[in-house]
């Protein structure tokens, strides 16, 4: 019996985060088109599926100026399709920041981490994470 379709889809995209698919071809990203309906990226590894979750952080923080966990979900997962409330609550529960706290780039793995949790009702180890951040930080 194969079990993997108990896991959650994200998880199985290897996408923690459901990232959904846009223009953007992310390095680790699958090029086949995605099934009919579905609408999420898929990832070579989850390194690859959190490197895109960082390299999107990066993208908020420059080009829209969003740096604390509010504003950051807010985008992220919008009150028009979530409860971005909770979401925000969680996030900060996991991790012990503020809700307007300023954050910088050395705080999300464990926003990402926290954000994985939220979104997939996973744990993604630590040594996972700091990969996918080292990738990030090699791989422009």
């Amino acid at each position: 019996m194969n079990y993997e379709f108990k896991q959650p889809l994200g998880i199985r995209n290897n996408n923690p985060l459901n990232i959904r698919r846009s223009k953007t071809l992310w390095k680790g990203e699958s090029p086949l088109p995605a099934p009919r309906g579905e609408c999420f990226c898929k990832f070579s590894s989850m390194e690859w599926g959190l490197r895109a979750a960082f390299c999107l952080l990066r993208t908020y923080a420059n080009k829209y100026r969003l740096c604390c966990v509010r504003d950051i979900i807010n985008r992220w997962a919008p009150p028009t399709e979530n409860d971005t409330a909770s979401y925000i609550r969680h996030v900060c529960q996991l991790t012990g920041f503020g809700g307007n706290q300023r954050l910088t780039e050395k705080d999300w793995p464990r926003l990402v981490k926290a954000m994985a949790r939220m979104e997939c009702g996973v744990d993604i180890d630590d040594e996972t994470i700091a990969k996918a951040f080292l990738l990030y930080r090699k791989t422009p």
